[in-house]
Order: C-alpha cells, then sequence, then structure tokens
C-alpha cells in the first residue's frame, strides 16, 4: 500500500492529497529516509511524521483496505512516540489553552445575541 494512502486510511490526515503533500515536503520518514508519496508501506515498518511542530513515531500493524473508522484505528497502527515528546506537547496545548484571555478574538453565539439585544433595545 502506498504511504500517502495509508495515513489517510488510518485517518491522520484529511485528505489524500494532504497526506502527499506531507510527503513531499519531507515531513515524512521510514527508516530515517525522507520518502516519496508512493513508498510502498509494510508491515512493521516504523513511520516518522513531523506534524504541527511535533515529531511521532508509528509502528505498522496491518494494511487497510479502505479508510477505517477511529476506533478501528489501533488495529493497524501503534504509536510508539517518546513520552517525553508527548508530555511536551501537553504541556504546550494546556499553555494555550490557559493563555487566551477571556473576550478576546471572535465573540460566542452567547456574546453575539447579547450584542443584538442590547442594540435592538437602544434606537
Amino acid at each position: 500500500m502506498r504511504v500517502d494512502k495509508y495515513l489517510w486510511a488510518i485517518r491522520l490526515f484529511k485528505s489524500r492529497n494532504a497526506a502527499s503533500t506531507a510527503c513531499k515536503k519531507g515531513y515524512v520518514q521510514i527508516a530515517g529516509l525522507n520518502i516519496k508519496p508512493s513508498r510502498e508501506v509494510y508491515v512493521s515498518d516504523k513511520i516518522v511524521l513531523r506534524r504541527n511542530q511535533f515529531t511521532m513515531e508509528l509502528l505498522v500493524l496491518d494494511l487497510p483496505k479502505n479508510r477505517v473508522g477511529a476506533k478501528l484505528v489501533a488495529q493497524y497502527c501503534k504509536d510508539i512516540t517518546p513520552e517525553e515528546v508527548l508530555e511536551q506537547r501537553h504541556s504546550v496545548e494546556e499553555n494555550q489553552r490557559l493563555s487566551r484571555v477571556k473576550g478576546t478574538g471572535r465573540p460566542s453565539k452567547k456574546d453575539r445575541r447579547d450584542l443584538d439585544d442590547f442594540f435592538d433595545d437602544h434606537p
């Protein structure tokens, strides 16, 4: 199975084109080498994938016939990313979540309704 099709089938990318583009940009490696989207992937291959400034490692367990449901992904790959990388990623996500100041950015649905009510009451 092609590596771009495999990455799409196990739901790491929303489209096969996005998986292919990641391969072309050098974000996907097998055996330490950047690979082309057409590279065949085999059972027990170790895929190193760089996404959102973090590197994740996957072990290929089986090859799906087509795109699988989210619950079945664990049958086809195993995440072998080192623990310190996972902790770093979680700490960055938590920091981003906590650093957002309330009231900045796009108004929520409730904020919009409150604004509409305020302007409807005042001519």
